[in-house]
């Protein structure tokens, strides 16, 4: 029988950390070169081109920094809760963002534990992670609050976790964590944390992942 995985939080809070700066390079060097050119072209037309590369790369670069805040971020004091409604407003900025995924949301306009809303954005950006062509993800918020049941359908072609993400989801075995996996790594200890149980299931073009 293997053991579960198990890292300390020094290397935890490295990979997570590595894992927030690999999402927001592209965007942030984006904006570098869309300012040298403004500081090298002199057509309009080129000029303008890089002011737009400019916006859309910054508001690229907010919405994954405003989506990292909520779901790696310390969200206030010990037992602080979190609006669904700013969990649902950044989860959408987050992922229209990507230009390839979509959202759809269904749950009710409460408050809940921090870990468990944590819990949420990890598993849909696990849901974008099974969705490498893009896709649709389906979010359900279910039950009373705070015992709620979150389910996350990613829905496109090519639809899959590997059998390394869903072994650190499950939190079963040795499975190695880099700054690769650290999601679902991560995600299964905010699970544990909220006192909550996540499955993953794949189908033909459809990964669910499911918090109960």
């Amino acid at each position: 029988m293997t053991e579960p995985t198990a890292i300390g939080d020094l290397e935890l809070a490295a990979l997570v950390s590595s894992r927030i700066c690999h999402d927001v390079i592209n965007p942030i060097s984006a904006i570098a070169n869309g300012l040298e050119l403004l500081g090298e072209e002199p057509d309009e037309a080129m000029r303008e081109a890089a002011m737009d590369l400019i916006r859309k790369s910054t508001a690229q670069a907010s919405a994954k920094l405003q989506f990292a805040r909520l779901a790696f971020g310390a969200g206030g004091s010990a037992g602080a809760e979190i609006d669904l409604g700013d969990a649902e407003r950044v989860a959408r900025d987050f992922i229209e963002g990507t230009g390839k995924h979509q959202i759809s949301w269904q749950g009710p306009a409460v408050t809940l534990p921090k870990d468990k809303v944590k819990l949420l954005l990890n598993l849909i950006a696990l849901g974008i992670v099974a969705l490498p062509r893009g896709g649709a993800l389906n979010v359900e918020i279910a039950g009373s609050p705070p015992e709620v049941t979150f389910t996350v359908r990613a829905k496109g072609e090519a639809a899959r976790l590997t059998d390394q993400v869903k072994s650190l989801l499950s939190g079963a075995n040795g499975a190695a964590v880099d700054a690769h996996s650290i999601q679902p790594y991560y995600a299964s200890r905010v699970a544990a944390a909220a006192g909550m149980t996540v499955m993953a299931e794949t189908s033909e073009g459809e990964v669910e992942l499911k918090a109960v």
